[in-house]
């Protein structure tokens, strides 16, 4: 699901607030010993959930963009420019109707998987009434939401689910034969994984929660994901209420790690608030992440890489505002990260990509 805009949600009055101030952007901030030739690739609009194709090629993410009249997210795909004088020219490769999230390359290069509502209507579908809930931020589980295989020149070549309900944030093993995914099939937001076809679909996880966000470990023996475990009755209560309404607010979750079948699950941050969008690095020994946890307020957001086990946390990104989705080339050599910095002001999310220095 667009988790961007779940997290925007929660830290626009603080934007707010800066954006009062004289502006001072910056694409490279101090203490970024991470990054090297850092580079920005969109200007404008949200941009978020950008991902490498197999061969490190080439970038596909999900984009928004009012200006332009494009009022819910589609999946845009570019050639990841190789010089400085080399631009990065994306196109459309979702059908342009509907809303769309998530979308991932297969290993072959030739095709993506994503996920959307456009077959049960052309439309953005609406938005929750965030005053209903005490303005807390609301995230709609749309159930229209079913996963697709396209090429890379935006034809579907197979509706993968047609269960009722949300089925959607789908990656690929890096062997190429198992996607992971999220669903509410069960009537919980669960993880299950289905042969690269679609067939044999199997449910991994089995507590009550959100359980999103899942990605493969680079030998294809692990899973990394983001979950809520509501405990207390009370939370318990508000999060079957929201979910029987299809809205869900996941905002308070943790890094969980377990074998690639859902066996020995682990949680692997007990840092509170909202840590998500957890990826392994390049050796499988470490993992990178978001979240807010340094910030009473709930932001800024910033990247944070920590041992297998949660241990020897280490911040990444400075930015004041929004630094996530963070994804390593096959090779380790790049980072793609999404970002608030050098947006003048703004609210928008852009792509940047840096050379990785351990």
């Amino acid at each position: 699901m667009r988790y961007f805009l779940f997290f925007l949600g929660l830290f626009i009055p603080g934007l707010c607030a800066l954006n009062a101030q004289p502006v001072n952007d910056s694409i490279h901030f101090s203490g970024e010993t991470h990054f090297a030739n850092l580079r920005q690739l969109t200007f404008g609009g949200d941009n978020a959930e950008a991902y490498f194709s197999y061969d490190g090629k080439y970038l596909i993410y999900q984009y928004t963009n009012h200006k332009k009249g494009i009022n819910c997210d589609q999946i845009w795909m570019g050639k990841i420019p190789e010089g400085p004088n080399e631009t990065f020219n994306p196109k459309l490769v979702s059908t342009g109707t509907g809303r769309t999230t998530c979308a991932f390359f297969y290993p072959d290069g030739k095709h993506i998987i994503y996920a959307s509502t456009h077959l049960n209507s052309k439309e953005c579908p609406p938005v929750p009434d965030r005053s209903k809930y005490g303005n807390k931020y609301i995230w709609p589980i749309y159930e229209s939401f079913d996963l697709f295989k396209a090429d890379t020149n935006g034809k579907i070549i197979k509706q993968l689910t047609k269960t009722k309900g949300y089925d959607a944030e789908a990656t690929i093993s890096p062997k190429g034969d198992k996607i992971v995914f999220t669903s509410m099939r069960d009537g919980d937001l669960e993880l299950y994984t289905m042969d690269i076809n679609g067939k044999n679909v199997k449910r991994i996880t089995h507590a009550l929660g959100y359980d999103g966000g899942a990605w493969f470990s680079p030998d294809g023996t692990k899973i990394i994901w983001r979950a809520s475990r509501p405990t207390s009755e009370a939370d318990i209560k508000e999060y079957k209420e929201l979910l029987a309404q299809n809205l869900v607010a996941p905002t308070n979750m943790e890094v969980w790690v377990a074998n690639a079948d859902g066996s020995n699950p682990q949680m692997v941050t007990n840092l509170e608030k909202a840590n998500w969008a957890p990826n392994f690095m390049p050796d499988g020994k470490r993992f990178i992440f978001c979240s807010n946890h340094e910030y009473k307020r709930g932001f800024p957001f910033n990247m944070y890489m920590a041992d297998a086990d949660g241990g020897n946390i280490t911040k990444i990104s400075r930015d004041k505002g929004f630094d996530a989705f963070p994804m390593f080339s096959p090779d380790g050599k790049k980072i793609v990260f999404c970002s608030n910095r050098n947006n003048g002001g703004t609210r928008d999310t852009n792509i940047f990509i840096a050379d990785w220095v351990e």
